[in-house]
């Protein structure tokens, strides 16, 4: 083929390359490829350049790379090069880079194991491709599914789906998805949930034929078929399985790392039970059988909880627990069985222990005796003609029995269980059709292969045969059907092969050949095999270094098969004698596996092997010898019969093909390894198909397609009228060869490569206008620049130049003026220096002169008054000195001569007394005696002088002694003066010297405070600059504190607001979420009347009434009458004879659980009112607290806040007043003792000082406590946001049961009735009692309030008071309230007077109506649905007598015509085109007045009956019409709005006219009756929605995706096999247009019937929220629908949705908010996705989008052309990490069955009831108005 080819060889053309690694390695040509070249110049992906040399016999080329706008395709067959690298990489490039596990490859589903739970398996995705084409939606299981489904639905023909692949791909849960998928769209036929137990049978499945394998462990070792049956309404209805081949060698054998059966571990795993301790059982590890693998836990499985998944499956599908212990029973025996050890007794012969405590628990679990056991498992009969001989065993003999025996029961017990489960899900309805899924074992090859292999292998060649046959039959139809010549397809025939193996002298049959022989064994069947068909069939091969194995070569590969074995597997043999012994067991279910067990056990009727002589002859049993003839059917017969059958069925039904693909060995999630899955695409069959394909025209397109595709390449003149031979002309112009294409009728075939041959001469095309584009445009572009540039520039030289001119001029005036200025600067500058210098030399001298005259001058003065104070000073000091110095001289003198006289005495006394003395003072005194003659002799004379002179003297001295007498008084008085001064002078001198001391210490502290001082100083200002900065702080903090504050009281409002907000949205999210509910138990509801209905007709058609006593139904209120739901038996009276016939026969137990469901469910409703109108109070009083709570929190908080302000303020100004006094202090004393610790300066610093300490205390401490409380009003505004305002409410999501027949219905209501009736009153009473209590004491609190209020303002008032005024306001206000309460008590009696006049005047009007109406007539009043012989429940309905006007007045028989004539017969578009809107509403509102006015509530109650039962007949019948739908739903709101209306409640009388309020109701409240309208209305509402969404479903995906508005944005590609759905507008395709025209028919029938605008805005929003999931939820599922191009057409597409919107006013109606997730969606297919910025852009945008549908989205990205780039799996993995914290749901879809809740707004009308005027054309003549 790729010599074909040769042109597309050239230069940057890709190729595929061999690779042993990779498979296959992508490449790309350097340089073209010429004709007979023998290599090419190719450079690898990694930039390494390579030569790859042609096979240079073939010389073929390498295969040719698809285009990359191919590559990740839904559909192999799309792929214009079909080829096995081809498909490798588009399998690689969908499972690895955007996580798709399913593709398609023409009629199969390809399936890679992911190893990883995905999501899309939910019933959401499976409601998304319920219904659809397979081609439309992304390839998945349930496509197939839904495909096989609808071909059996269309085509009444049986189908099959075949699911295959080798161990660990997958098969078991591809199957397990179908047939949930089948159970969930079909649902069953009958109440027995036979889709549920068609699930549950996987599990026990799963348990007993599924096992850990190297490759898997979940894998299934035995095929299986299930036949799931339909009805003829395609509805399940039962199930069949049929099972291949169990792997019976895995019960006693387990290769490494591989386990046994699940069941035998989830048993040991739960021995601890206290059920399952009789069985014995301890660790997986204790048993032979479980422990050889050593592998015996799965990580990830808890095979406890398995059990108990097991034990619930078996219990669904009626295997009780007693049999369920037996069958564990079972198990545990043969565990114990394999743990039984044989012992070798001698060579020939073996023993097991006596007492053997696992051969004891096997006898005592399967009910036989321990001697036979032991008997037989070493022994064996051997029969001849005439006697039988029992034989022993050596151990291995024996050993392999016990094994043989433990598969053998095991199999009986797999059967068994095969069987009882084939009974459970069989049902006694007539299976009508069916559909099989087969999940069956994939081609096998081991290291070593054997018997299974080989029948695994011969099943595989079956099915490819089949496979190959239904593709080629498939092609050969899609050919003749598009009229194109058909020629013959070579592709691979695999019937040599299958006769290789079955025909005769095959394989299996030389096999059973040789098991029939007496000694046959392996070596002679292998020797048998190398001489038939080694010579004879290419196919069969011997190996070159064995003689006992032979190689098949299989459609697959070749598979070396070991003959060892073979005989004893096909043969199955088991003892006979150990069977006997089974069969003797008292164990019942042990007797029932073996009831069917052949007498001969083996076709020879004995055991192979070599023992010793017969130790016993026994005498045949003639009665056997006959049965010992029969042999039974080999394995491998057995084998090939089933298969041959499991074909015929195949044949006979539409087959759907899955292969399952193992990308790798070690279980690693989303890792593709090239070797392993080119194996399996070989093995299964899909390169085969491609081949097939590729063989003929694999590439087709259709005529529109083709012409849209390549209408680039076409010339105008080349478009013609006709699109067939426009395309026709084009294709022979652009491909030469005609063989490269064919024309059908209705597509165009093309050869492989053609269409990328078509795609690069388009890419080419575009790719040239894409240069002549951006040639044109960069021209234009650099031209406009250019011409801007040369524009600014001249500009910019303009302006420059003036600019510079001016700068010139500007510079030389200014250089002029400078100079002038400088001049006259300078010259002022030293004039003023001058000046200057002259005033300072003047003042110098002035000031130095005059210091220097005061200087003098005061030194002068100074000199002067020194000279005077020393002058005086000196003169008194030397006359005291004077004196003090003459008296101590006299003094002195005084006591010096006393002195010498004594002393002179004294020696004279001495001397004269000593004579000796005198001698020795007379020896050398001679002279001196002489001279002291001479002396005394002067003396004499002198003393004769001075005698003289005494005498003279005496009288002198007298008048002197006087005189000095009177001195001496004087001086003594001086003296005594003096010694007092002296006295003083010392006193003076002492402190003196101590003031010296004193001053020196005191110097010495004035220096030491001085510096003290001058430190403190320092210190004082260095604090009181810190004061001063912490003042700032202070203030600054305050400043801060005031903004926070304030921020914060914005913030907290702010807050208080969203939050109030928030919980107002929460409140009414929880009030929607109410009304949601309790609108989903109202079409509950209605899904059980209808249901019922359904079955009273059948009923009524199917039974004969009889003659009987004609039952009624209970009575009860008016008001409970609709509520219950009794008015459905308005119209039983014609049958309620016939009904209580069938009653008889209702089963007791059945009816009281319907009784009981049926009352729990009005009680939930009666509780979803309650809690509804619970919540909507406590939503009011909620605001009304929280707003109380904030106005009072925030009062006090700002009153806190502006307190503490306040007292900073103060506090700052006293610091202030502190600091200026400490300054005052510190600088007015500066003299030396200012500084002192007793100055007061210095204590008033110190008290300043601590004072300010203090204060900077308390100021931290009060900011701390601001902060703190800062903080916690923050976290208290934080928890009141968190906390949850209501509580929620608990979900009723209990379903409704499921009724059988309407007598049980009718039992269930009969006693439902009286239990209503009673709950209702009681409820109605107690919440009116509730009402009133709460209403009397909110009045009582609030007059407590007020009273409380009044006593604290007088309290107040009366503080202020002196006592005698005090005393005299108490009084006052005593005196007051007396008096105020005496007022109100004669009010009330007034009012009490009144209102028993008011009484007594009604009971007068009573009393005559009751003497007027009589008695019985009192007595005769039923409800709605009671019988005239029922006994009476009186109603107590309250009357208002109210004037009567605007009625309508019609009688009792005429109730019927009325309801059939205004609602049964009427038709709507009539009257909404010819009458006002909601005519029948007012008329029939009209006639309840009448009703009401005559005081008649049977007839009130009929009326209303019968209209509510009409309007659900009619809806009923007529409910796929939207028009009818429509128009009641406007007509039952109208006539609920006028009940409202004329209610004679306030609340609804605010906008009447008085006209209007004189026609309200005067005698009945029908206030619960407006309730059960409401609900009709709501029912009428969800009816209109279905309706609306069954008309807009078709056209949604088709005209929101597929259809392109905006033609020739975005081109179609090749959708492969799978038909994909045109975008292309056909006639009868939907268009947007189609969908707009749609919505305009539904606004204005809503609108000409009336329908109020509140209620339009929320059917239109529910409208567009379908419009929006549908739309969204294709685009998840289809790859081909996510490209930038589908994008822009779904933006346009919403921008005509939102323009339709606004020419309909109904733009703030929500509905554009709905489809915000698409509008989302489609920008994210047009925005950038390459950067970190793209990635936050797109995180920031898509709020309305989960993580999942971007992260899907963004998988599914796929480029339509060439100039389109891929999203990266890094961008995808940046874009996860950056939402792994968002909270939201997993869910990937939108839930297109969600339904917001309705609402009916209160709308009155305008129109007077007296003006309606009834036209003749309704027939109601009868009617009188009044």
């Amino acid at each position: 083929m790729n010599r074909e080819l040769e042109y597309m060889f050239v230069q940057c053309a890709r190729v595929w390359i061999p690779d042993a690694e990779e498979v296959w390695k992508s490449a790309e040509l350097t340089k073209d490829y010429k004709n007979g070249d023998a290599s090419l110049q190719l450079m690898l992906e990694d930039g390494k350049s390579i030569e790859h040399t042609l096979d240079p016999k073939t010389k073929n080329l390498p295969y040719l790379r698809n285009p990359d706008i191919l590559v990740g395709e839904n559909d192999l067959t799309a792929l214009s090069y079909l080829h096995e690298p081809a498909v490798l990489h588009n399998l690689k490039v969908r499972f690895v880079d955007s996580k798709l596990i399913y593709t398609y490859c023409g009629i199969v589903l390809v399936a890679i194991n992911p190893y990883e739970t995905l999501p899309i398996y939910g019933s959401d995705i499976i409601n998304a491709y319920s219904g659809q084409n397979m081609g439309d939606m992304d390839p998945h299981i349930f496509a197939v599914a839904e495909e096989a489904y609808k071909q059996m639905a269309r085509d009444e023909r049986n189908q099959s789906i075949i699911v295959s692949g080798e161990s660990g791909a997958g098969k078991t849960v591809s199957a397990k998805y179908a047939m949930r998928y089948f159970a969930t769209v079909s649902g069953s036929a009958s109440e027995a949930n036979v889709e549920e137990k068609v699930l549950a049978s996987n599990p026990i499945m799963e348990a007993i034929g599924n096992a850990k394998t190297t490759r898997n462990d979940n894998s299934s070792r035995f095929g299986k078929y299930i036949e799931i049956g339909f009805d003829n309404r395609y509805r399940i209805i039962g199930a069949n399985m049929r099972t291949y081949l169990l792997e019976k060698s895995r019960v006693v054998f387990q290769a490494d790392e591989e386990r046994n059966y699940h069941i035998f571990y989830q048993l040991c795993a739960s021995a601890h039970l206290p059920e399952l301790k009789n069985l014995k059982l301890s660790s997986a590890n204790d048993f032979l059988y479980t422990r050889q693998g050593r592998s015996p836990v799965i990580v990830g499985v808890d095979d406890t909880k398995e059990l108990c998944t097991t034990r619930n499956a078996f219990t669904l599908l009626g295997i009780n627990e007693s049999y369920q212990m037996g069958l564990f029973q079972v198990l545990a025996a043969i565990l114990h069985l394999g743990n039984v050890e044989i012992k070798d007794r001698d060579s020939d012969s073996s023993v097991i222990a006596p007492n053997n405590r696992h051969l004891t628990a096997f006898c005592e679990l399967v009910g036989v005796t321990y001697q036979d056991m032991s008997q037989w498992l070493c022994h064996r009969k051997l029969k001849t003609a005439t006697e039988t001989y029992v034989k022993t065993l050596p151990r291995l003999q024996a050993t392999n029995a016990r094994d043989a025996l433990s598969k053998h029961i095991y199999a009986k017990l797999f059967n068994w269980i095969v069987e009882h489960v084939n009974k459970a899900l069989i049902t006694n309805v007539k299976q009508h059709s069916f559909i099989g899924v087969l999940d069956i074992y994939g081609f096998e090859t081991f290291e070593i292969n054997s018997f299974e292999q080989f029948c695994i292998n011969y099943a595989n060649e079956k099915l490819q045969q089949q496979f190959n046959m239904h593709v080629f039959k498939l092609e050969q139809e899609e050919y003749m059907k598009e009229q194109i010549p058909w020629t013959l397809i070579d592709f691979y025939d695999n019937q040599p092969c299958i006769n290789l193996i079955e025909a005769k002298m095959g394989i299996l049959d030389l096999l059973d050949e040789e098991c029939k022989m007496p000694k046959g064994s392996d070596d002679s069947w292998a020797q048998k095999l190398y001489n038939t068909h080694l010579k004879t069939c290419s196919l069969f091969e011997k190996p070159r270094m064995s003689n006992r194995a032979f190689i098949i070569q299989h459609f697959a590969d070749k598979v070396e098969y070991q003959c060892e074995g073979f005989l004893a597997k096909n043969k199955d043999t088991v003892n006979e004698e150990q069977i006997n012994v089974l069969k003797a067991s008292k164990f019942n279910l042990l007797v029932e596996l073996f009831h069917d067990e052949d007498k001969a056990t083996s076709p020879t009727g004995q055991v192979q092997g070599t023992g010793g002589r017969t130790r016993l002859s026994i005498k045949p049993d003639k009665s056997r010898e006959k049965s010992s003839k029969e042999h039974k059917k080999t394995v491998g017969c057995q084998f090939r019969n089933s298969l041959q059958m499991l074909m015929e069925t195949l044949n006979a039904t539409t087959p759907h093909y899955v292969r399952c693909i193992k990308p790798n060995d070690f279980k690693m999630a989303f890792t593709f390894d090239p070797k392993r899955a080119v194996q399996q695409l070989r093995a299964c069959g899909v390169l085969e198909t491609i081949r097939i394909s590729a063989a003929g025209f694999p590439s087709r397109w259709t005529y529109q397609e083709f012409f849209s595709r390549y209408r680039v390449l076409m010339k105008q003149k080349d478009v013609l009228p006709d699109k067939k031979l426009t395309c026709r002309n084009v294709l022979e112009k652009l491909v030469q060869d005609q063989d490269k294409y064919q024309f059908g009728k209705t597509k165009i075939f093309f050869r492989a490569g053609q269409v990328a041959y078509l795609e690069k001469l388009r890419a080419d095309k575009l790719r040239a206008a894409c240069i002549r584009i951006q040639k044109t445009i960069r021209c234009w572009l650099a031209r406009k620049k250019y011409l801007r540039k040369r524009s600014s520039a001249i500009t910019i030289q303009r302006f420059t130049r003036g600019y510079q001119a001016r700068c010139l001029v500007k510079f030389m005036r200014r250089t002029q003026a400078a100079t002038v200025i400088q001049k006259y600067r300078r010259m002022y500058v030293e004039k003023k220096r001058y000046r200057q210098k002259q005033a300072a030399a003047l003042a110098m001298q002035t000031i130095l002169r005059a210091y220097i005259a005061r200087q003098k001058y005061q030194s002068l003065l100074r000199e002067h008054k020194v000279v005077i104070i020393q002058k005086r000073v000196r003169g008194w000091l030397a006359r005291c000195w004077y004196k003090r110095s003459l008296i101590a001289i006299v003094y002195l003198q005084c006591c010096i001569r006393r002195m010498r006289a004594r002393r002179e005495l004294k020696k004279l006394k001495i001397e004269a007394r000593s004579v000796e003395h005198f001698k020795k003072l007379n020896k050398g005194m001679e002279n001196k005696i002489m001279q002291l003659q001479r002396r005394i002799d002067e003396q004499t004379r002198e003393n004769k002088s001075v005698n003289e002179k005494l005498v003279g003297l005496e009288s002198s001295y007298t008048v002197e002694s006087e005189r000095l007498r009177g001195e001496l008084n004087r001086l003594r008085g001086v003296e005594e003066q003096a010694k007092n001064k002296t006295n003083q002078v010392t006193s003076l001198l002492e402190e003196l010297e101590k003031l010296k001391k004193e001053l020196s210490v005191t110097q010495q502290e004035k220096k030491t405070i001085e510096d003290w001082a001058h430190n403190y100083r320092d210190e004082m200002e260095k604090m009181v600059s810190e004061l001063k900065e912490q003042n700032g702080t202070l203030k600054k903090d305050k400043d801060d504190l005031n903004r926070l504050i304030q921020e914060q009281s914005q913030q907290m409002t702010e807050k208080m607001a969203r939050a109030i907000v928030q919980e107002t949205q929460q409140l009414e999210t929880d009030l929607n979420e109410e009304r949601s509910r309790y609108q989903n138990l109202l079409t509950e509801h209605l899904r059980l009347e209808e249901k019922y209905d359904d079955l009273k007709e059948a009923m009524a058609s199917s039974n004969v009434s009889k003659p009987g006593h004609r039952r009624t139904d209970s009575t009860h209120s008016s008001n409970e009458s609709e509520y219950t739901y009794n008015s459905e038996y308005a119209e039983l009276e014609e049958g309620s004879r016939a009904a209580e016939d069938v009653t008889r026969g209702i089963d007791t137990s059945l009816t009281l659980k319907l009784q009981k469901r049926l009352t729990e469910l009005e009680q939930e409703k009666q509780s979803l009112r309650n809690e509804l109108e619970n919540k909507e109070e406590q939503f009011q009083r909620a605001r009304a607290r929280d707003d109380a709570e904030f106005k009072k929190a925030r009062g006090a908080e700002l009153e806190y806040e502006s307190l503490k302000r306040q007292e900073l303020e103060s506090e700052n100004k006293k610091l202030k007043h502190n600091l200026v006094e400490m300054r005052q202090s510190l600088l007015g004393n500066a003299g030396a003792s200012s500084g002192a610790p007793g100055s007061p300066a210095y204590k008033v610093l110190l008290e300043q000082l601590n004072s300010a300490c203090e204060e900077l205390d308390v100021r931290k401490e009060e900011v701390l406590i601001l902060r703190s409380q800062l903080v916690s009003q923050k976290e208290a505004m934080h928890h009141k946001d968190e906390k949850e305002t209501m509580t929620e409410p608990s979900v009723y999501a209990e379903d409704v049961s499921k009724l059988k027949d309407a007598d049980e219905l009718k039992q269930a209501c009969i006693g439902l009735k009286d239990t209503n009736r009673l709950l209702e009153h009681q409820l109605q009473t107690q919440r009116r009692t509730y009402d009133n209590e709460v209403e009397a004491l909110r009045g009582e609190l609030q007059n407590v309030k007020e009273e409380n209020n009044r006593q604290q303002q007088l309290l107040a008032q009366n503080l202020q008071l002196p006592p005698e005024a005090r005393i005299e306001a108490s009084l006052q206000h005593e005196i007051t309230r007396l008096t105020n309460e005496n007022l109100d008590l004669m009010e009330q009696l007034e009012k009490q007077d009144r209102t028993i006049r008011k009484l007594k005047k009604q009971l007068k009007v009573y009393s005559k109506r009751i003497g007027e109406m009589g008695a019985g007539q009192t007595e005769g009043q039923t409800s709605p649905g009671q019988m005239v012989d029922e006994p009476i429940h009186p109603v107590n309905i309250p009357r208002r007598e109210k004037d009567f006007q605007g009625m309508l007045e019609y009688k009792k028989e005429d109730e019927l015509k009325l309801v059939k004539n205004l609602i049964l017969e009427l038709k709507p578009r009539g009257v909404a085109v010819n009458l006002i809107p909601g005519l029948p509403a007012y008329i029939l509102f009209m006639c309840l007045r009448h009703a009401d006015y005559v005081n008649d509530d049977q007839k009130v109650r009929t009326l209303l009956t019968s209209t509510i039962n009409s309007i659900k007949k009619i809806l009923k019948k007529r409910g796929d019409d939207f028009e009818t739908v429509s128009f009641w739903l406007a007509n039952t709101c109208r006539f609920l709005h006028c009940l409202k209306q004329y209610s004679g409640d306030e609340a609804f009388m605010k906008h009447n006219t008085s006209r209007q309020n004189e026609h309200c109701l005067s005698n009945f409240d029908l206030a619960e009756y407006r309730q059960v309208i409401s609900d009709l209305a709501i029912q009428i509402y969800q009816q209109l929605i279905k309706c609306m969404e069954n008309i807009l479903q078709p056209m949604i995906v088709s005209g929101m995706l597929e259809h392109e508005t905006i033609q020739g944005v975005s081109g179609v590609k090749p959708t492969g096999l799978r038909k994909r759905t045109s975008s292309i507008a056909d006639e009868g395709t939907y268009t947007l247009d189609s969908i707009l025209r749609q919505l305009s028919a539904f606004h204005s029938t809503m609108c000409q019937h009336g329908t109020d605008p509140e209620l339009i805005k929320q059917v239109v929003k529910q409208q567009f929220y379908i419009i929006g999931a549908v739309t969204l939820n294709n685009l998840l599922l289809r790859k081909d629908m996510c490209s930038w191009s589908k994008g822009m057409q779904i933006r346009y597409n919403v921008s005509q949705l939102e323009e339709w919107l606004r020419d309909k006013g109904l733009m703030v109606c929500g509905a554009k908010e709905t489809l915000e997730p698409l509008i989302q969606a489609a920008q994210l297919l047009q925005v950038k996705k390459k950067t970190d910025e793209d990635a936050e852009a797109i995180c920031s945008m898509c709020l309305a989008l989960t993580t999942a549908q971007i992260v899907k989205v963004l998988n599914l990205y796929t480029p339509v052309n060439e100039f389109e780039e891929r999203v990266s799996v890094a961008f995808i993995r940046t874009i996860q990490t950056r939402l792994r914290d968002r909270c939201e749901s997993p869910q990937l879809l939108m839930d297109t069955k969600m339904i917001y809740p309705v609402t009916f707004p209160f709308s009155p009308s305008s129109l007077a009831l007296e003006t309606i005027q009834i036209p003749s054309s309704l027939n109601l003549a009868f009617l009188t108005r009044v």
